[in-house]
Parts: C-alpha cells; structure tokens; sequence
C-alpha cells in the first residue's frame, strides 16, 4: 500500500489494542508480522487511509522497550529501502485502559517515555474500555492534566477519545454499545500530515462504512436480548415488553450517528419507538407473523423469533433513518417522514423476514447458543440491503 499514513498504537498487554485494530479497519484487515522476532504486527485495509503497526506491549523492561523502538526504526528503514515513501510513523495512538482509572496518569507517562523518540509525532490518547459512559468526562480530564504536565505532550496531544472497540455484554439483556470508533477516525486522519490526509468525502464515506458495521453490532446485541425475553410463556399481543431494550437500542444509534439529545431529537426518538411498540403497523405486523406456523417450535421458540424479529426490525429502519439524517439529506424535523419510512419497513419486511427465519429453526431457543444464532440469522435477513439505498 503506498500513500497511505502510519498509526502507531502503543499500549500495555491487556488493554485492547488488537480489538481496537481490527474494529477500526474492518473485516478486510490484513495482519502481519514483522519478522519472526520481532514484536511488531502490521496491520493494513483497502479500504482505510492508514496503516496501523501495533507495537505489542510496552509496559515491560527498559531493554523491552528499546527493543521495540529499534524495531520500528528497522520497520521504517525497510520500507524505505523497498521504495515506499510513507515509512515514518505519522501519529501515536496512545492507548489507555479507561476502566482502571487509578493508572491513567502512570500509564500517561510510561507511554510518554516509550514514545520519547518520536518528540514532534501527533498523539491521540485512545481511553480504551471506556464502559462506563458517567466516568468518560472524568477520564479524559484525568489525561488532559497528566499530558499537560508533559512538556512534548502538551503540544503534541491533538484528541483524546473514549472508546468502546466491541459490544460489552453485562448480562442477557443488557450490554454496553460500541462507541468512539468514527470519532478516533475522524481525530487519525486530521492528525496526518496534510500530504497523507484521506480527502473528506473519502473520509466521510469510510466513516460512515464503520458506523454501518458498528450500527449493525448494536442491532445484533439488541436483538439477542429481544429473543431473551420474547422467550418467557408470555403471549406477545404486542411489542410494549421490548421497550426498554428498543429504547436502549435507538438511545445507542442515535449516539452513534451524532444524534443530540435536545427537543427535537427528543421528539425523533420517542416518534420511532412509537412505530415499533404501540403503532397499528406493529401490532398487524406481529399478529401476521404469529400466524405463521413455526417448523417443531414451541410457543417459546416461537415468541423469541417474533421477539427477535421486532427488535432487528427496529434497528435496522431506526439505522436507515439516522444515516439520511447523517448524510444530510433529512432533518430532525422530519418525523413524518421517519414514522412513514418506519411504518413501511415494518409492514413490508417484519412478516416477511421473520417467515424467512421461522423456516431455518426448529425447536426451542432458550440457549445461549441457540440464541446467539438466532440472533445472527435475524440480523442477517434484516440487513440483507445496502442501508444507503432507503427502500
């Protein structure tokens, strides 16, 4: 790959540099390692402007770190001799375990130390594991003290960004969303060189790529807490049981997609969970499709792929609606168009996705592993379409 910048992230073992990776560059990324000796794993994408070179973990020895700062020199040397003109690191990301608040500041400047070369590199402090959205603030107050007490890092600190690299389950039905990966992007390629910046519809539009697959994570996870509770002997006469999951789950899209949290924002969510809860398209929707026969399921099995059903239905015309909205193409305003666009995806894909899926499973699905797949074959049939197209 050439014209692309380098990312160096740096980072004690444990603290999720390898998730971090791979969710920023997608399910094309490429690993390799950098000689059989050597602690260097290089990661590369077609589709993303950079290249990320993970340093492997640098909470070691003296001697440990040298090792690693030599291989990265040998690294940029190498591809210097094999023609390739972008072969300095060109930013840092910095990345520090955000739930273990009581290290952040000597994680700062162990980090700091082992970076020492690189004095004029742009630094993005990457608060990995940031679980706790009320703790977010503080952290990044925590890091923004510690660098300010850093000569080099006070001028060389352009962002610091909590994230959360994959879905945190805290239990069946509750789980922490992914967050922050289009925001550490954006940050990355602002922090390049000018002569290696992605242009910004290219930017843009990768961007978007990686809030499609972390929306479509988030769907997935709200989902398989959907079928874990539509699979309690209860009658599903309507959609009012899954409320506080769909809430949670619209809550976490609009987060993704820069949705505020003012009136009329306010107004957008509360006319998208009525869509899917209480509305006369839910209701039909969901009394067709438990019509439909189930192939060896139980009422049990049955109300957890309806369940189910509800849930990816929901996730995937909420995520549609907040990618116009994105893209600039419909405003908050807009919550007639929302609620028709909604009502319409409902009515033509609820019945007939969830008729898709009640033929491939037979069976109860109280499992764990059965839930999971279930799951899986729900957002599959749900997301099946290009979530740009609006259809």
């Amino acid at each position: 790959m050439a014209d692309v910048g380098n990312v160096l992230a740096i980072g004690s073992e444990g603290v999720g540099k390898s998730t971090l990776v791979k969710t920023v560059l997608g399910s094309d990324v490429r690993a390799r390692q950098d000689g059989k000796k050597s602690p260097l794993a290089v990661y590369e994408s077609l589709s993303v402007p950079f290249r990320v070179i993970d340093a492997g973990d640098v909470s070691g020895s003296f001697l440990a770190q040298q090792q690693t700062i030599r291989a990265l020199r040998r690294w940029s040397k190498d591809n210097a001799l094999d023609g390739n003109e972008d072969n300095d690191i060109n930013v840092i990301w910095f990345c520090i375990e955000g739930k273990s608040r009581k290290l952040i500041r000597q994680q700062v400047k162990d980090l700091a130390r082992a970076t020492d070369v690189w004095r004029t590199v742009p630094i993005i402090v990457v608060l990995t594991k940031s679980y706790a959205a009320f703790e977010r603030a503080d952290n990044v107050a925590l890091v923004d003290d510690a660098c300010a007490h850093n000569r080099r890092l006070s001028r060389t600190v352009r962002a610091i960004v909590p994230v959360v690299a994959t879905t945190y389950q805290l239990n069946e039905t509750t789980f922490v969303p992914p967050s922050g990966i289009p925001e550490l992007i954006e940050a990355t390629n602002d922090a390049m060189p000018e002569g290696m910046q992605a242009a910004g519809e290219d930017i843009a539009t990768f961007s978007l790529k990686r809030r499609r697959s972390v929306a479509r994570s988030i769907i997935a996870a709200s989902t398989a807490a959907g079928i874990t509770v539509g699979a309690v002997p209860i009658p599903i006469s309507d959609a009012l049981i899954l409320t506080p999951i769909e809430t949670a789950e619209i809550n976490a899209l609009a987060t993704l997609y820069g949705i505020g949290k003012g009136s009329t924002s306010k107004k957008l969510l509360e006319t998208i969970l009525e869509v899917g809860t209480v509305s006369t398209a839910a209701k039909a929707a969901i009394s067709a499709l438990k019509a439909v026969p189930g192939i060896g399921l139980d009422a049990s099995g049955l109300n957890a792929v309806i369940a189910g059903s509800v849930v990816a239905a929901m996730g995937e015309g909420t995520m549609r609606i907040f990618e116009r909205i994105y893209l600039g193409e419909h405003t908050l305003d807009d919550t007639e168009w929302a609620k028709g666009f909604l009502e319409s995806r409902i009515t033509r894909d609820l019945v007939a996705k969830g008729t898709q899926v009640l033929g491939k499973v037979s069976g109860t699905q109280t499992g764990s592993s059965q839930k999971k797949a279930l799951a899986g074959l729900l957002t599959s049939a749900f997301g099946g379409e290009g979530a740009a197209e609006g259809k």
